[in-house]
């Protein structure tokens, strides 16, 4: 009976790519707008789709399992009248991405033109090596997705607190995990993130640590599995080679 339950979560967080493009923030509040200036979002045809955050002045990071054909950065309200429009010149997924199920759930979106830094936009900071975030961690997850399951998004970027769970814990409730995978928020508690914040941040003591890869069945108001954020630390040497290279 164990294999097969664990067989059907594994079958059900492989169908997230899907499911989970375009999510929100669940019992957060609006982000301070002195906050977060790294933040984007990934947008279809002018609409918001996933998030994502910004790492240099022409290269936005988010989920792989995200879609988009421009990035709008600068704006915490996505209405607003500031903010900053660019186009995606070329998209690079993990090499053997294939789905979330899977992992490498990450991708780095080239710009069309750089942006300028300054009091609207800042670069996310990176960990520099692997991460060692610690069980019950404080930390802090953004994004323009769902407030709750099946509500519209909003127009303000919102932000909770998140404590990272044991990866035990974690493996043990979901039966299986991809690899590279942080845990926070979702279980045990009322908080965490929602369809609509895919590919946006994992904060962790000023440094971005994870992003918004998957929750289980694009369903958000329970806390009966922990959410899923791909471990960026895993993934530093791509990341760098990317960032690095004139192409």
């Amino acid at each position: 009976m164990h294999g097969l339950h664990s067989f059907l979560l594994f079958y059900v967080l492989a169908c997230l790519g899907q499911q989970a493009l375009g999510s929100e923030i669940i019992n957060g509040n609006k982000a301070p707008e002195n906050t977060l200036l790294y933040m984007a979002s990934l947008q279809v045809n002018g609409r918001h789709n996933c998030g994502g955050f910004l790492v240099s002045k022409d290269f936005v990071m988010t989920a792989a399992h995200c879609d988009g054909n421009s990035v709008v950065l600068g704006a915490h309200n996505l209405r607003g009248n500031q903010k900053i429009v660019r186009g995606i010149a070329r998209k690079y997924r993990y090499p053997g991405y294939d789905s979330v199920g899977n992992g490498k759930d990450i991708m780095l979106l080239k710009l069309s033109k750089e942006v300028q830094l300054g009091n609207r936009m800042q670069l996310a900071k990176l960990p520099r090596s692997a991460v060692n975030v610690k069980d019950n961690q404080k930390c802090r997850v953004a994004g323009w997705g769902y407030t709750r399951t099946g509500n519209g998004a909003p127009n303000d970027l919102r932000m909770v607190d998140v404590s990272i769970i044991n990866q035990q814990v974690c493996r043990r409730r979901w039966g299986r995990l991809p690899a590279n995978i942080i845990c926070a928020g979702g279980y045990g508690t009322n908080k965490g993130f929602c369809q609509g914040d895919s590919g946006g941040p994992l904060e962790c003591n000023g440094i971005v640590v994870g992003i918004v890869s998957f929750n289980r069945n694009a369903i958000c108001d329970y806390p009966d599995f922990p959410n899923g954020y791909t471990d960026i630390s895993k993934y530093l040497p791509w990341i760098n080679q990317i960032l690095r290279s004139k192409d």
